[in-house]
């Protein structure tokens, strides 16, 4: 590692950088024009850009240094808000060595952080010798590229971080492929060289142009990768759908939940099955579904699903719809609540938007307040005064409280069916097979408008999976 000592107009800085002494020397002059500490503009002319081999952020490697970053605006700061980015840091294998936290009314457009800030991270990353700084925030291309070089060290922010955990822990060919598609989606904003060496030109009067050039060349070979893994993808999901079609029959019933809230512990204790369970953040990212006999109702498929987070990437939300189906098509969500959290309310509400976000906001859910073994609470289920119910505390790793929960799960199930009636256009044919597979048709006709009219026995569950179909529309129920 050789140092070099970078001189801005504002402050002197000196950094560490993997640049040979010679080819970092030839760049000061460069990087002393364009720089301005804390965030100000940096000109886009930089010639040292080219060289610059921090210009694409890389996830972090095992035992690597890091430091983390949290900004915020109004409040205290303390070292608690670092908490889940540390088990974000080390479930990627990463040595948390330094945190920075600051306050500011709005992140700086050019730096994210201020002048102050900026010198005070740059001095953590020197003493500490830290080789990545993780940023809390999402942070924009220019934001990332303007603190790596005044601090000369690879920056990252939260959706990087869960993208390369998400790629370290998928073990299907579906979830590889979709983790993929969100690392080129993510990457495609932050493509930044430019090399005129290597530009394709083209002979002929009126045809000598600039050619092609390197980044217009990354674009469209990621383009024409992004679009092949969204063929396969096709025909994996396509797969999966077959798949589900032989089991429609049988009630689901999924787990969701903030990532380490204990879905995978209490899905062990309903199933009797032996999933992997860690004390981490997304131990479990493709999904499990297995067989258990409930009394009463016979055989129920439980489904374990991939963890929520706060500031979960929308391209990896968007990725994973196809595996997330599988929560928009259960009969009943358990909603898993970590009740040793502190932050545990907060979590709800974030695991209750994202559920709105995929499609799975009318399906019923049972709220289950899990770890009471953590916490001075005891084994419950609470209702309302009506009679339904509110949530049931249980402890997985103890075993407390599942008799209960197991049955308010066959309570719901079996539910209350009522007679109903479907109006559907002459086209949803596939919506017509799926009123089949989950409500009891007493009749059928066809109207005079060719619609096709449907008296069907349904209970709450299926109902609202009925309603989280894409094609279904509530003006379809007939009065």
């Amino acid at each position: 590692m050789a140092r070099t000592t970078v001189r801005c107009p504002v402050v002197i800085v000196e950094t560490r950088t993997p640049l040979e002494s010679s080819e970092a020397g030839s760049q000061s002059g460069d990087v002393r024009q364009g720089l301005r500490c804390g965030g100000c503009v940096i000109d886009r002319l930089v010639r040292a850009q080219d060289a610059d081999p921090w210009a694409i952020p890389r996830a972090p490697t095992e035992g690597e240094a890091v430091v983390l970053v949290h900004q915020r605006r109004v409040g205290t700061v303390d070292d608690t808000l670092f908490d889940e980015l540390t088990g974000l840091a080390l479930a990627a294998g990463a040595q948390v060595l330094a945190r920075l936290h600051a306050r500011r009314h709005r992140p700086e457009p050019g730096g994210f952080l201020g002048k102050g800030k900026t010198l005070e991270l740059a001095g953590l990353v020197e003493s500490h010798c830290a080789t990545l700084v993780i940023v809390d925030q999402r942070l924009s291309p220019i934001q990332e590229r303007n603190m790596e070089r005044v601090i000369r060290c690879r920056v990252i922010d939260r959706t990087r971080l869960i993208l390369d955990i998400f790629a370290l822990r998928a073990r299907s060919r579906e979830g590889q492929l979709q983790v993929e598609l969100a690392q080129l989606r993510y990457l495609s904003t932050r493509l930044v060289r430019g090399w005129s060496h290597l530009e394709r030109q083209r002979g002929g009067i009126g045809l000598r142009g600039p050619g092609e050039t390197q980044l217009e060349t990354d674009r469209r070979l990621l383009g024409n990768r992004i679009a092949r893994l969204k063929k396969q993808l096709e025909r994996v999901r396509a797969h999966r759908s077959l798949v589900r079609r032989g089991r429609e029959k049988l009630p689901l019933v999924s787990m969701v939940g903030y990532t380490n809230a204990g879905k995978s512990s209490l899905f062990n204790g309903l199933s009797g099955a032996h999933v992997l369970v860690a004390d981490q953040l997304f131990a479990t990212l493709d999904p499990t579904i297995r067989k258990t006999e409930l009394a009463g109702i016979g055989t129920v498929l439980l489904s374990d699903t991939v963890g929520f987070i706060q500031g979960l990437p929308t391209t990896l939300v968007e990725a994973f719809r196809g595996t997330l189906e599988e929560v928009r098509l259960s009969n009943l969500l358990l909603h898993v609540v970590d009740m040793s959290d502190p932050q545990h309310l907060e979590h709800s509400h974030q695991v209750e938007e994202t559920l709105e976000e995929i499609g799975a906001g009318a399906i019923p859910r049972i709220v289950v307040l899990n770890k009471i073994d953590q916490v001075d609470m005891a084994a419950s289920v609470r209702r309302f005064g009506t009679g339904e119910v509110r949530s049931v505390a249980v402890s997985a790793a103890t075993g407390e409280g599942m008799t209960g929960l197991q049955g308010v799960i066959v309570e719901h199930l079996r539910g209350v069916r009522v007679l109903k009636r479907l109006r559907l256009p002459p086209t949803s044919y596939r919506l017509r097979a799926q009123v089949y597979s989950l409500a009891r048709v007493e009749s059928e006709r066809i109207d005079e408008e060719g619609h096709c009219v449907l008296d069907i026995e349904i209970g709450a569950a299926s109902e609202g999976r009925l309603a989280a179909q894409k094609e279904f529309n509530v003006a379809y129920w007939a009065d």
